[in-house]
């Protein structure tokens, strides 16, 4: 098994930097269908009343909601656990990794599906698929800066932009494939559930083999490494995985990161039903909205994250919290007043940059702590998911599950969840314009030793 070696995959004289980004693609464009989640909501709180949830006996929509939350808590621990063996092993082997564990997931929430245990999807799609989603997610990562150090920004964009689209392609093909294997005894989710898992693990496996990692001493034609940043943000050091957690630069980061991941996550999460609720659309419409939001999920991750080239980190993170309190603040007036084409526009604004700050966030740990271990810092402050991951899913399901309880008209039963989000983005905001340099105390003297 040496060819999954990060030795056996050094790029040759005359690799094109170019062919790695499809490969990052291919793999979080698979694992992103954790995004598309939303459209198997609704199905599985049916299974045993079939047109409807009979209470008591089928599944609630915040027991479900708890398989999402788990899948990206583990995401987020996985990826700070297995950081430093990514770093060591290199994309291949973690990509191979990522695709046994994300795609045996969805084969054990098939039997659970099968067998109606919910603690069979909690283990399959929350804690095996979570690992997979964790070690896909930051694999090309650093790899993707290294090919490209002359536009980190941009090469992060690349390494993230393909996990927001997989809503894009699991929404409809999920949908398609329920369609296609629903009867009078099965909704047919256990059978998509199935059908993906081999969709997928084809798909990432073929993104493992063309995975390259340039030579220690490659550089771009024609480009230079700049003795020193006329940008005091961007350190001239490296610093250490370890090192990196005792900074207070880490920790202001890891809440930047989970206040912007907090209040997106919820909407995305649920964007189907909450569709449904707030305007009355059909299941078909909503997971159309599902689709479109995983557009400019993907599309935000690229675009704001090679802005952030120009306008540096700090200052397109400014954007993101300034610009969304006053876009959630929008959402309760676009339902009140029944304007779905004001709340379309408002969330996908909200989601690019919701998926922008995923994108961003592996170059402003560039920019504070170096380009050495890059990937495991990544990995470590990605925890901030783990815990937005419930923060933001479990908010919205259970206020809005009360409120509807308690007689609150189901069209507004989102509105009080929005305000709760204008208050995370200004924890987030404060923590960013907290950021400085960072100590040089805390670089490593020589990065090739550690």
């Amino acid at each position: 098994m040496s060819f999954l070696d990060r030795e056996s995959i050094v790029a040759k004289p005359g690799y094109s930097r170019w062919m790695f980004p499809p490969a990052a693609i291919a793999v979080q464009m698979c694992i992103g269908q954790v995004y598309s989640f939303s459209v198997f909501s609704k199905p599985l709180t049916q299974l045993i009343g079939k047109t409807e949830s009979i209470k008591g006996q089928d599944w609630t929509i915040p027991q479900v909601g708890w398989i999402y939350s788990l899948a990206l808590i583990l995401l987020g621990l996985s990826a700070a656990i297995f950081g430093k063996w990514v770093e060591r092993s290199g994309p291949r082997k973690t990509m191979v990794a990522s695709a046994l564990c994300f795609c045996g997931g969805l084969w054990i929430s098939a039997i659970g599906v099968a067998y109606h245990q919910l603690w069979l999807l909690y283990l399959g799609y929350g804690l095996v698929g979570g690992i997979g989603l964790g070690l896909g997610y930051i694999a090309p990562v650093s790899t993707l800066i290294k090919w490209f150090p002359d536009r980190p920004g941009m090469a992060t964009g690349f390494a993230i932009m393909g996990f927001g689209s997989g809503a894009l392609i699991g929404g409809p093909l999920a949908n398609l494939l329920m369609s296609h294997f629903k009867h009078g005894g099965s909704a047919g989710v256990g059978e998509a559930l199935l059908c993906m898992g081999a969709i997928y693990i084809v798909l990432m496996l073929f993104g493992a083999l063309i995975a390259r990692v340039p030579a220690p001493d490659w550089k771009p034609e024609g480009w230079t490494p700049p003795a020193t940043s006329t940008n005091t943000m961007i350190t001239s050091g490296s610093v250490s995985a370890d090192q990196a957690i005792k900074t207070p630069q880490f920790w202001l980061l890891w809440l930047v990161l989970c206040m912007n991941v907090s209040a997106g996550i919820g909407i995305l999460g649920q964007a189907s039903l909450m569709t449904q609720d707030m305007f009355g659309v059909t299941a078909a419409v909503g997971t159309g909205f599902v689709g479109l939001l995983s557009i400019f999920n993907m599309g935000g991750r690229f675009l704001w994250s090679s802005t952030s080239d120009l306008t540096g980190r700090k200052g397109v993170y400014l954007i993101y919290f300034l610009l969304g309190i006053g876009l959630y603040l929008t959402i309760p007036y676009a339902q009140r007043t029944g304007s779905q084409v004001l709340f379309v526009a408002v969330c996908c604004v909200i989601i690019s940059m919701y998926g922008g700050g995923f994108a961003t966030i592996p170059a402003y740990l560039r920019d504070m702590f170096g380009t050495y271990q890059v990937g495991a810092i990544h990995g470590r402050l990605i925890t901030a998911w783990s815990l937005a991951a419930v923060i933001g899913p479990q908010t919205l399901n259970n206020i809005s599950v009360y409120n509807k309880e308690h007689g609150v008209p189901k069209a507004e039963a989102y509105n009080s969840v929005m305000y709760i989000c204008v208050g995370l983005l200004l924890v987030g905001c404060l923590a960013n314009l907290l950021v400085r340099p960072v100590n040089p105390k805390h670089y490593v003297a020589d990065p090739a030793k550690g």
